[in-house]
């Protein structure tokens, strides 16, 4: 099936096929969907994109072509192809059918652009598959020492088996950064693609009910007890606290706990989560001091500040530093010390409206500043661009 989409950037030259292979992600992932893909195809290029759009409760991948948000001429086209998703235990079918759908796809493609360390394992032999990207999302092997489907003693192992993965990937493919921190895990030095969001010329003012926001994954070590204790508190005095996206099965507990202390969206494309972030008291970040955070820059906080949110974030080095360097919010302990402190704070603002138009004014300056998306998207384009024209 294919779809297409308006075009910005149009490339000079020959137009490129990339084929973009995901098993571990939804379908619509902001960073693979809403960025990456839409800015190739805003470029002009064909995208074959391999990915679980067939999981029960996964749209029609059309829907969210047909919701560009661009109003310019486009040839780009989109071509979904679909595979079952990985998800826990459940890996080795997905991964066979991730194998064959690359073998079909990618020997007549420009570019393959792979984003799960998992498919490394899968890859089509180089002989058979044109330049290969792989788009490093997060700390890995740091990341499974918090998986709860992997018992722990298979947690350092599983860790090992990654770190050696990645020193072979680095020596065969392309890769890309999602944190420039990332680059210390690797020999060399390579290009870094932040998950920066589109900063609106001008955000909206605080309006509507009374809430506070999160959005994104929603797991134990995201916050998630620390979110539903939080929305106990803040329920007495009428504010909300809504949850916009997927919930892991242990985050899906401490939701049912706590009754109707928070309200849980469920996964939301990433354009309307956004959409619901405006206009609230607060964006939260209540991120736990795990390894693979303490480098990393969530996306929530670059899209609160894009929506003129105030942020409340743990001490995590680089979120409490661009909260604190734009002045734009609040820095609160780990642990039940900041679910207080961040209730203190949603009052605070709650009850100085000057207040709360002053931090998410400052937030949106800041976010305007660092041209958001629209900077970031042109040089991964130009980079993918660099490596196609490699082959052969």
């Amino acid at each position: 099936m294919c779809h297409r989409l308006p075009n910005r950037f149009v490339r000079k030259g020959p137009e490129m096929h990339v084929v973009v292979c995901t098993v571990v992600h939804h379908p619509a992932d902001a960073r693979i969907y809403f960025r990456e893909i839409r800015a190739l195809l805003d470029a002009g290029h064909q995208v074959t994109y391999i990915a679980p759009w067939g999981e029960p409760g996964a749209p029609d991948p059309g829907a969210y072509v047909r919701d560009s948000g661009r109003d310019s001429d486009s040839n780009g086209e989109l071509k979904a192809v679909v595979i079952p998703r990985a998800a826990g235990r459940n890996r080795l079918g997905p991964l066979k059918a991730a194998r064959a759908a690359m073998a079909a796809h990618a020997p007549g493609a420009d570019l393959l652009l792979v984003h799960d360390p998992e498919l490394l394992l899968v890859l089509p032999p180089k002989d058979k598959r044109p330049p290969t990207v792989w788009d490093v999302h997060e700390d890995t092997a740091a990341a499974l020492t918090t998986k709860a489907w992997l018992p722990p003693w298979m947690r350092p192992v599983a860790a090992g088996g990654v770190i050696s993965a990645e020193r072979l990937a680095e020596s065969r493919l392309h890769l890309i950064l999602a944190e420039h921190g990332y680059n210390d895990r690797f020999r060399g030095t390579h290009p870094v693609v932040p998950n920066t969001t589109f900063v609106p010329d001008e955000a909206a003012p605080p309006s509507g009910e009374r809430r506070v926001v999160y959005v994104g994954h929603i797991s134990p070590d995201r916050g998630s007890a620390e979110m539903v204790k939080l929305g106990k508190l803040l329920k007495p005095h009428g504010i909300a606290v809504e949850l916009v996206g997927p919930a892991d099965a242990a985050a899906q507990a401490h939701i049912a706990a706590g009754g109707d202390a928070v309200r849980a969206r469920g996964f939301v494309p990433n354009q309307e989560a956004l959409a619901l972030t405006e206009g609230a008291l607060a964006g939260l970040s209540l991120l736990h001091d795990e390894e693979n955070f303490r480098h990393s820059m969530p996306t929530k906080v670059h899209e609160y500040m894009a929506r003129a949110l105030p942020v409340i974030t743990t001490p995590l080095p680089l979120p409490a530093g661009l909260v604190d360097d734009a002045g734009c919010g609040f820095t609160v302990p780990f642990g039940a010390g900041g679910v207080e402190a961040a209730r203190d704070a949603i009052l605070k603002l709650d009850g100085d409206k000057d207040l709360r138009l002053r931090l998410g004014d400052r937030a949106h300056a800041a976010a305007k500043a660092s041209d958001g998306w629209r900077r970031d998207s042109a040089a991964f384009v130009t980079q993918l661009q660099e490596w196609a024209d490699t082959r052969g």
